[in-house]
């Protein structure tokens, strides 16, 4: 639980333009919400049309501070955490809300804030299976408020995280619901 405790508790810096992510802290925890079986690579592409920055980004299966990762892509699934394919799953991703300048990182979440209710999240699996999403709730968790990687019983949900601004003390969560899955062609 002290690692799990790591993903909320911040810094109080700037910390995702440091060559440190703690600022950023997601961890890495444990085994995926159902051993259901998906692709082999559980690389997923992420395209968030309302989102200036998210277009057909890469989004590795990643640990929180798996500072490589977090560096050089537009966000990491976090490991531990659901897939698309599973039914009842919380996909976590989390993406710097700066980043790091000369990478898909930067400013890739920097306009989180900006979904709405009703905007549509596409992801992809390595199969070439596509998932649609649709925004439901934005909010606002305090450090300490570790149900958001969890499962939501019963539901395929994506959550989307950065940090606030100005001061990165806060997450901001917005929570989106699968509504559409399409199998490659």
């Amino acid at each position: 639980m002290v690692l799990i405790g790591a993903f909320f508790l911040g810094t109080g810096s700037t910390a995702t333009n440091e060559g440190n992510p703690r600022g950023f802290n997601v961890p890495d925890i444990g085994g995926a919400s159902q051993a259901v079986s998906g692709p082999e690579d559980k690389t997923l592409t992420v395209t968030i049309p309302d989102m200036a920055r998210v277009k057909d980004a890469t989004v590795p299966d990643a640990a929180g501070d798996d500072e490589e990762a977090l560096r050089n892509n537009a966000a990491i699934h976090l490991r531990g955490t659901g897939f698309p394919w599973q039914r009842e799953a919380n996909v976590y991703l989390a993406g710097h809300r700066l980043g790091y300048p000369g990478t898909d990182s930067f400013l890739a979440f920097y306009d989180l804030n900006k979904l709405e209710k009703g905007d549509e999240i596409f992801v992809t699996d390595a199969d070439g299976r596509r998932y649609t999403y649709r925004v439901t709730r934005e909010f606002i968790v305090k450090p300490t408020e570790l149900w958001v990687t969890e499962p939501v019983p019963g539901r395929n949900v994506l959550t989307l995280q950065t940090c606030t601004l100005p001061d990165y003390s806060k997450r901001l969560i917005v929570r989106a619901e699968l509504v559409d899955f399409a199998r490659a062609t």
